[in-house]
């Protein structure tokens, strides 16, 4: 979770330390269980696509996590993923990146052969 994330929660928890964060008295267990309808009227508000959904969300985050860290494990961590293939899914691979790779071994190729042409 992010700062900002832990930040918008704690304000929204105040001095509470025990009790559900987003309770509702429509529901059998006492906090909502479904963010579907707040999700899709944040995005009308917001002027959001109605194809956009918030299962995109998800995928945006794990996408995120495993693009900045590189670290797949963490992916399945935060996610629960019990399975690799299942945090597979967030692997995005970019050219750029791909390329930088390749330029940064050539870097390296080219110092350890004391050469600036290989």
């Amino acid at each position: 979770m992010s700062d900002r994330v832990c930040e918008v929660l704690r304000t929204r928890a105040g001095p509470r330390c025990e009790g559900w964060l987003f309770p509702s008295k429509r529901s059998k267990c006492g906090h909502l269980t479904d963010v579907g309808r707040q999700f899709r009227e944040a995005c009308a508000k917001a002027g959001l696509p109605e194809d956009l959904v918030l299962y995109c969300c998800r995928h945006d985050y794990g996408t995120r996590v495993l693009t900045k860290t590189g670290n797949l494990a963490a992916v399945m961590k935060t996610m629960g993923h019990k399975d690799v293939r299942a945090a597979m899914q967030y692997q995005h691979p970019a050219l750029e990146v791909v390329r930088a790779a390749l330029n940064h071994g050539r870097e390296t190729a080219l110092q350890m052969a004391g050469r600036e042409n290989l």
